[in-house]
């Protein structure tokens, strides 16, 4: 045998070798990954898919919230991943929201919110600063318990279930960022600061109002925000007219108004003379909206027979905006805000 042909087979030998020992190592990378779950490319991959796809808010508890925690730790938020929706979960939503101006100010977790924290954890994995936010310039974080003469500060008036009641107040200063007029029907035509509204609760009362005129139902909306120094003045007039006690029962001490919220509107009719009382809710208005404003994240506030817990008289008038998930909640099972906030906490 030639030494040419000795040495092509030799060469044959060698390429068939290094052919297999390139497959093996190939076979036991993919192994690897498949017994690990992840690679480099891997690990953003699934880092990146984290956020969940449904919406969450304040009370939900499952792992999706973990995973949601989780990234917000990752994007500088100083909370715990305990998988609960609470209220440092609520306020990171809320400051997040509050900074960039495409998003609603709910501290609600939904679609239009992933895709705007999506885009800001990219921008954290790929290693770039993120300068869109920073975690707490929107809402200041405080745990503290602040009280007044008569009620505690609530630290989250931006949240759509921030509980305001004689127990619960708004921040002297507060006045919503996102305040706009509602496109409804109002009985009146003056400019006036009561046709403001906070924008998800305006948003909401517009496709209500458009709902309720496709069935005939003819909705007004009477009154609306309220600054604090408003409420200071009619208060006062209230129980000078009528006396501390009975003041008490109709109308709210400052701070502790849900018009200032911005997330409250007083509606009526004409059936009514446009007034509001309680014969509204013997009206085909006051009927339809009492059986269709969960549909659209609005709650009768002050139910009759609740008076016990609400501590105001009932107000078939008196609708407030809390979110789809919350309103239905609590308009089918006849219950008021109180009693389905304190059963988040259970």
């Amino acid at each position: 045998m030639s030494k040419k042909i000795i040495t092509f087979i030799i060469f044959a030998c060698l390429l068939t070798m290094a052919a297999c020992q390139s497959s093996n190592v190939e076979e036991n990378g993919k192994q690897d990954m498949e017994e690990t779950g992840h690679s480099t490319n891997t690990v953003t991959k699934q880092e990146k898919l984290g956020l969940p796809t449904q919406e969450l808010q304040k009370g939900d508890q499952n792992a999706k919230v973990k995973d949601l925690q989780e990234i917000l730790r990752k994007l500088g938020y100083k909370i715990d991943a305990t998988g609960v929706y609470d209220a440092d979960t609520t306020w990171a939503l809320t400051d997040f929201q509050l900074q960039h101006e495409e998003l609603l100010i709910t501290g609600i977790y939904d679609a239009p919110t992933r895709k705007i924290l999506q885009e800001a954890f990219e921008k954290v994995q790929d290693g770039k600063k993120t300068t869109s936010f920073t975690p707490g310039e929107g809402l200041a974080y405080s745990d503290k318990v602040i009280k007044n003469e008569h009620s505690i500060v609530i630290n989250n008036p931006y949240e759509i279930l921030a509980l305001v009641n004689k127990e619960h107040a708004l921040p002297k200063d507060f006045v919503p960022d996102d305040l706009v007029t509602p496109d409804v029907r109002f009985p009146f035509t003056e400019d006036l600061p009561k046709k403001l509204m906070r924008k998800p609760a305006a948003e909401a009362l517009a496709a209500m109002f458009a709902a309720g005129d496709e069935e005939g139902i003819n909705l007004y909306a009477q009154s609306g925000y309220r600054s604090y120094e408003t409420q200071v003045s009619l208060f006062a007039s209230y129980v000078e007219r009528d006396g501390i006690e009975a003041a008490n029962k109709y109308s709210a001490r400052p701070g502790e108004s849900e018009h200032q919220s911005g997330l409250t509107m007083d509606v009526t009719s004409p059936d009514v003379s446009f007034l509001l009382n309680e014969d509204f809710g013997e009206t085909p208005e006051g009927k339809w909206l009492a059986e269709h404003c969960g549909d659209f994240g609005f709650i009768i506030r002050y139910p009759n027979g609740k008076e016990s817990i609400t501590q105001y008289q009932y107000e078939p008038w008196h609708i407030r905006y809390v979110g789809k998930k919350a309103a239905q909640t609590i308009m089918s099972q006849q219950i008021t805000l109180e009693e389905y906030v304190e059963s988040l906490s259970e």
